[in-house]
């Protein structure tokens, strides 16, 4: 996949949402809290946009459960598993 790629993560509640920005936060990551996007449905009202490289993402969050990830190419999302 290629590098610094926009994702989205989607969560099953806002109480994980927070728990992962708290997490990013800690460890310097920079993202943004965001509304899901229409053309996404979630059962949490807000999810994460991260700039970067899945690998990275990977290693930041380690053991955290996403519910659905994506990326964001400027116009599609496609959905992958991070």
């Amino acid at each position: 996949m290629p590098r610094n790629r926009v994702f989205i993560l989607l969560f099953r509640s806002i109480h994980e949402v927070l728990r992962v920005e708290k997490i990013l936060k800690k460890q310097g990551v920079r993202h943004e809290l965001v509304p899901v996007p229409r053309n996404l449905s979630s059962d949490c009202g807000m999810c994460i946009r991260l700039d970067g490289d899945a690998t990275d993402i990977r290693r930041s969050l380690h053991d955290t459960e996403i519910d659905r990830s994506f990326v964001f190419d400027g116009e599609d999302y496609e959905q992958v598993e991070l």
